[in-house]
């Protein structure tokens, strides 16, 4: 520390010393997205990819995604592109300047998270209800 340094706290915060709060998380909650979509895309390039191998493939997946694994699927990566979808549009109000507030972050915060898993749970009903997992 600096000579005649009276603080007691750390001249560099650590994350155990911040607070954290609802902008924080949609920051990290975007990267997680941002990264989970990239992963889907990859699984979507496969999943094409198994298609073009015949009816056995397609069989295969068709499979996969008829299964309680492959709804789980659907809902991650459905609420990974919503919620990154909503939080760029965020973005795009905060390069109006507009928003940028820490209560307005952090409501804004929350509030498309519950959006997000809101529109992927009814997608993935929707989902599961196209594919005869639900009830007629």
């Amino acid at each position: 520390m600096a000579k005649g340094w009276s603080d007691k706290r750390p001249m560099s915060p650590h994350m155990s010393v911040w607070k954290w709060h609802a902008a924080m998380r949609a920051s990290i909650l975007h990267r997680a997205a941002a990264v989970t979509v990239y992963i889907a895309l990859l699984v979507i390039c496969v999943w094409l990819a198994i298609f073009a191998v015949g009816e056995a493939g397609f069989e295969a997946v068709k499979a996969l995604v008829y299964s309680p694994l492959g709804a789980i699927s659907f809902f991650v990566f459905s609420l990974a592109l919503v919620y990154n979808s909503l939080i760029d549009v965020r973005h795009l109000f905060w390069d109006t300047g507009k928003g940028m507030g820490q209560k307005a972050a952090n409501l804004s915060s929350t509030l498309l998270l519950v959006l997000a898993i809101a529109i992927a749970v009814v997608l993935t009903g929707c989902l599961v209800c196209s594919l005869g997992g639900g009830s007629s």
